[in-house]
């Protein structure tokens, strides 16, 4: 009885307050800002740090919520849904030149069968609007059948978007500030809204930069900008206590046929609904418990090697159950800690193979003075995989990001640590090459 009186009791908002002190000390993000929600109103909302203007994050500040956005597009296509305007059974192809049998069900599923690989990402980033974006996307070869398998991808959600554009007769962002944002009363919240520029992190240290614009200003995929207090509103709307009918809710909650993710939600083991978001300078992740009413979200400013959203989030969790959080952060810092000693390594390396490649290659040679080239071919390849590895860097990460495509640009941002470390790596790697074959060709 005890553990159901805590799961209902809200906790104090001084007590979030001092949890979000704790918590932005302990990951060394430059801003956080959260809310939580019980029933139909908001129990905290509350910001920390400072943003790259050198204002203090609070309740109202700005923030970019990457993929979050997914849910506000889903729920654009409901209300269009609601209307009858709009079906979720209606294939794509109706619409756009679009392959057969994909219909919106699929694409807010993410089971239309498109994967990244199933188009160019590259070529879509120079996309300015949705119209320009769906142009691009020919030719299309999904790699599954529509409706048999889940992947991940952006593609589906910026064509939902343009589906909302024809659907409505109106640009993207202004049918869901008037559809979605305007009836829950979220008077700072816009889809390809301004945030001051936000932070990445190289060895700990972070610096502010522009986001990097790699598509559409407005898009379905990951464009709205918020704040806390508006998401507050948002999750009690996504609780039931708001103007959203509970058969709209209901598609958005519920999971496919084939996966778990339902339209811009997913369930996670401690029982919750959730869709977190990445972006290349702010991360943010929102929550709802549909046994309790209690909503939740983290927005930060800074985006670095690791997320430190889904720790914050965990903590406001254990809040609101009766439970001590535990201290979240520590993992970034560390990561970024070992990354630099591992560029130093490598970059004092690099000097002593240079210095020493005269000796190297002394050795290599027999007593008549030739070069056994077959064992010197075996030595050779150890500095020569760093820049193997530096060479295929994209694919490698794409690979490691269940078939996420990601592009170079993109990984001098969240990965910024790697990428220095194994570009010195590299550098110091052919250098060394470098010097050897000189040294061998060349002796004297």
């Amino acid at each position: 009885m005890l553990g159901l009186v805590l799961a209902v009791v809200p906790p104090a908002p001084a007590t979030v307050d001092e949890y979000l002190s704790s918590a932005l000390d302990s990951t060394g993000l430059p801003g956080v800002s959260v809310v939580v929600t019980h029933g139909d109103h908001v129990v905290r909302a509350a910001g920390a740090g400072h943003d790259s203007l050198g204002h203090p994050v609070t309740a109202d500040t700005p923030m970019r919520v990457a993929s979050v956005s997914k849910s506000f597009t889903a729920a654009a296509v409901m209300t269009l849904v609601e209307a009858d305007r709009l079906s979720l059974d209606d294939e794509v192809s109706s619409w756009l030149p679009y392959p057969r049998g994909v219909t919106v069900r699929h694409l807010l599923n993410q089971t239309s069968g498109i994967r990244d690989s199933s188009v160019d990402i590259g070529r879509l980033t120079s996309a300015r609007t949705l119209a320009e974006y769906v142009s691009l996307l020919s030719p299309i070869e999904p790699a599954a059948a529509p409706g048999t398998s889940f992947s991940y991808s952006n593609v589906n959600y910026d064509v939902a978007a343009r589906i909302v554009e024809l659907a409505s007769g109106e640009p993207f962002d202004e049918y869901v500030g008037s559809a979605v944002f305007g009836p829950l009363g979220m008077r700072h919240s816009e889809v390809g809204g301004w945030a001051a520029d936000g932070y990445n992190s190289l060895f700990g240290q972070w610096f502010s930069r522009p986001e990097l614009a790699d598509g559409p200003r407005v898009n379905g995929s990951g464009a709205v900008v918020t704040t806390a207090a508006d998401m507050g509103r948002w999750l009690i709307a996504q609780t039931g206590n708001g103007v959203f009918p509970e058969s709209m809710l209901a598609p958005m909650h519920e999971p496919s046929e084939v996966d778990d993710y339902g339209m811009g939600w997913a369930p996670d083991d401690n029982g919750l609904l959730v869709h977190s978001g990445n972006l290349w300078t702010y991360n943010a992740v929102e929550a709802i418990d549909p046994r309790t009413g209690y909503g939740y979200a983290v927005m930060t400013n800074g985006a670095g090697m690791l997320d430190d959203t889904g720790d914050i989030l965990a903590g406001l969790v254990a809040l609101t159950r009766g439970e001590t959080p535990e201290t979240p952060g520590g993992s970034r810092q560390l990561t970024e800690w070992l990354l630099a000693a591992v560029t130093l390594a490598a970059a004092v390396l690099g000097v002593l193979g240079v210095v020493r490649s005269k000796r190297w290659a002394g050795r290599r040679r027999s007593a008549d003075q030739r070069v056994r080239w077959v064992s010197v071919a075996v030595r050779l390849v150890p500095p020569l995989l760093p820049v193997l590895l530096f060479g295929f860097y994209p694919q490698v990460v794409s690979f490691v990001s269940s078939g996420r495509t990601v592009l170079w640009a993109q990984l001098f941002y969240f990965a910024l640590p790697l990428t220095v470390a194994l570009a010195v790596a590299a550098v110091a790697g052919l250098a060394i090459l470098c010097a050897r074959v000189v040294r061998l060709c060349f002796p004297r």
